[in-house]
């Protein structure tokens, strides 16, 4: 294992399908499932099929290249837009999306839906209608004031995110401007839903440490009411399964609305 410097997914080498595969696969030996694949799912599937958040423009700004926690998503939403920051995620996105040779298959997410859904027959479908209702996936840059610079995408009605602030967030300050920004991206009474690790500092892929910013639960929930958040919905699930790839001690879902 590398000891330098954890390294940042955005800006050093990130091997997006190493990233799934390891945390995110339906391999016998992926003890991550409980809180990486169904904790996420569950919560979106409740939060939508609630009728809770509605609208029709919804914004997707994730690590890597995951879309399970969107499948959810596309029962509501047929405008779907998918942000990256990296051209390996854009690509290995875009790869599932259209369905070519080599994209990684998300069966098992999609399965898992359709049964919280009530329709295991419908898995394939489910796995086309969320193809079809993402309408891009483009490259961003948090680096700009407008992370999609120079695209003006139309504000969202809903945001999700999963696993990206931490990731490439080196402090506190920093938390806070990258968070502001992808709320820049919502419109006023829109909906943040948001997927984070609590007290992890690091990931390991292929041998290699990323960092990731170590916050917990009060300092999100404080971060977003000092962006002018009301908090709808959270529920947090203590970690469970043993590995050393990565050193969460728990995982996090909330759903808030912006109210300026």
């Amino acid at each position: 294992m590398d000891c330098g410097p954890n390294k940042f997914y955005h800006k050093h080498a990130f091997n997006s399908r190493a990233y799934i595969e390891t945390f995110f696969s339906d391999k016998p030996d992926m003890v991550f499932a409980e809180d990486s694949l169904k904790f996420p799912m569950m919560n979106f599937q409740y939060m939508f099929s609630s009728g809770f958040v509605k609208g029709n423009i919804l914004i997707d700004l994730s690590i890597a290249s995951i879309i399970h926690h969107l499948y959810s998503v596309c029962d509501i939403y047929k405008d779907i837009i998918i942000l990256k920051l990296t051209e390996n995620c854009n690509m290995e996105t875009s790869r599932w999306k259209d369905s070519r040779t080599g994209a990684f298959r998300w069966t098992h997410a999609s399965a898992h839906v359709s049964l919280l859904d009530g329709q295991s027959a419908q898995i394939e479908d489910k796995d086309q209608q969320l193809k079809a209702s993402i309408s891009h996936v483009i490259s961003c840059d948090f680096d700009n004031e407008n992370i999609t610079y120079p695209v003006v995408l139309p504000l969202a009605d809903c945001i999700t995110t999963l696993g990206i602030i931490e990731a490439i967030s080196e402090d506190e300050d920093d938390y806070m401007g990258n968070l502001e920004k992808i709320s820049k991206l919502l419109k006023p009474g829109g909906h943040l839903m948001l997927i984070g690790l609590l007290n992890a500092s690091y990931y390991v892929i292929g041998g290699e440490k990323f960092h990731m910013f170590t916050c917990d639960e009060s300092f999100v929930r404080n971060a977003l009411c000092k962006l002018g958040f009301v908090i709808d919905y959270c529920a947090v699930k203590r970690r469970r399964n043993e590995s050393t790839a990565i050193d969460y001690k728990a995982i996090m879902f909330l759903t808030a609305c912006k109210t300026k």
